[in-house]
């Protein structure tokens, strides 16, 4: 089942480094090798190869039977990080009696949705060997108690104001039971090394609790991180799922970064797509050029549903809802990449796929968010189109989407890696 597998690869992707590699995991069983950017690719049609660039980032191809500059690429865009909590450098705190850890906010985070959360830690630990080791500690270890009522009674009448400096440091221990030391937590976790073995860390707090269905037929899903990990696993679903005599180069690129802009060597703004691209179709740089005027790109992101609640904020002709599949986005200054034949074409693929689609458009007096579209579409000059599911509660720490949109988008996307 679609809905139960999506839900295993978000609890088994606390981050983005996790998120890789459980992709690279289903890669594997469905006969994906691994390339090295730093050696000659050798690669010849039917190969199905993957490449990772920073442990957050993942690019995966099935190389069609015609040359990519005959036939071009069929592509699929989305991102492994998701707003969230994230460890300073030197986190350890100690405060009115407990020891609790400095957190930063990464990307747009709904403060308030982290409060009172059982939270655990994640991420990659770089070791003084050079080696980098992934940690999941899947355990309840940290807490962002929310101010009791008696304390702020205006709480429920001028909202609550958070400061993320301030605010936001979770509970750890109580200082007279040692306090917080995260190299010697990290180190116990790893179980083989030492303290002093800890050179660095990419570390962040998630959500211990796991992702489930739940309404009164089961319709909806809440999870932490559907922004956007469910895109990635329809994108990695439809790509293995795929016939293997196709014609033309499929593939997937999921990206870090996107939700603070996309600037690194990781990014959608970097050269790792091209740069694989430019790798596969081999011959001249004119063969390349010729490959990307044929190819395309869905680029694939959460889209917001109406909420019931807030129904005015929404643009009255423009109203996605839970379960009523793939939403095409568009917006006329190009935060969204998708064009009239974009749009089009992934109209078609969504008819022969039998799938019905919403569009989504911003209310003229609000700004528009983005997404690794518009980026990829410039830096590549790729005819792209923007879609998403739908989804309600969009960068909080736990989200709801629809299981009935889930089968749906993987449908159109299989169309398109099939067409």
């Amino acid at each position: 089942m679609p809905v139960q597998d999506l839900l295993e690869y978000i609890d088994a992707s606390p981050t983005p480094f996790h998120a890789v590699a459980e992709t690279v995991t289903r890669l594997e069983a469905h006969g994906y090798r691994s390339l090295d950017e730093a050696e000659p690719w050798g690669v010849t049609p039917g190969d199905k190869v993957y490449v990772v660039r920073g442990g957050g980032s993942i690019a995966a191809f099935q190389l069609g039977s015609a040359a990519p500059h005959e036939a071009g690429f069929h592509l699929v865009g989305a991102h492994t990080d998701s707003p969230n909590l994230r460890i300073k450098p030197n986190p350890e705190l100690s405060q009115a009696g407990y020891g609790q850890l400095g957190v930063e906010p990464y990307g747009s985070v709904l403060l308030h949705t982290w409060l009172d959360r059982d939270l655990s830690l994640a991420g990659r630990v770089l070791l003084a060997d050079g080696t980098a080791r992934l940690v999941d500690f899947e355990r309840e270890l940290l807490r962002v108690p929310s101010l009791a009522i008696h304390l702020n009674r205006k709480v429920n009448t001028d909202g609550l104001k958070l400061n993320a400096q301030k605010h936001m440091a979770p509970i750890a221990t109580l200082d007279d039971l040692g306090g917080v030391e995260l190299r010697a937590l990290l180190a116990e976790e790893l179980g083989d090394i030492q303290d002093d073995d800890v050179v660095a860390w990419d570390l962040m707090a998630y959500d211990v609790q796991p992702g489930t269905r739940s309404g009164l037929n089961q319709e909806f899903i809440h999870a932490a991180r559907i922004d956007n990990l469910a895109s990635c696993h329809a994108a990695l679903t439809a790509l293995t799922s795929a016939e293997d005599s196709g014609h033309v180069t499929r593939g997937l690129v999921l990206y870090d970064h996107e939700e603070v802009g996309s600037r690194s060597a990781q990014g959608a703004a970097s050269d790792f797509l091209r740069s694989c691209l430019q790798r596969l179709t081999g011959g001249s740089i004119e063969d390349y050029h010729r490959a990307v005027a044929k190819s395309f790109l869905i680029s694939a992101d959460m889209a917001h549903a109406v909420h019931p609640n807030h129904a005015d904020l929404h643009e009255p002709k423009h109203q996605p809802v839970l379960g009523g599949g793939p939403v095409i986005k568009v917006n006329v200054n190009q935060s969204y990449a998708t064009n009239g034949e974009s749009w089009a074409r992934f109209e078609r693929w969504a008819r022969e796929a039998k799938v019905s689609t919403q569009r989504f458009v911003v209310r003229s007096d609000l700004g528009c968010g983005s997404t690794i579209g518009p980026i990829t579409a410039a830096e590549l000059g790729i005819q792209t189109v923007d879609v998403g599911n739908p989804m309600l509660s969009m960068h909080s720490c736990r989200e709801v989407a629809a299981a009935a949109d889930v089968p749906k988008m993987i449908d159109v996307m299989k169309r398109f890696f099939d067409a």
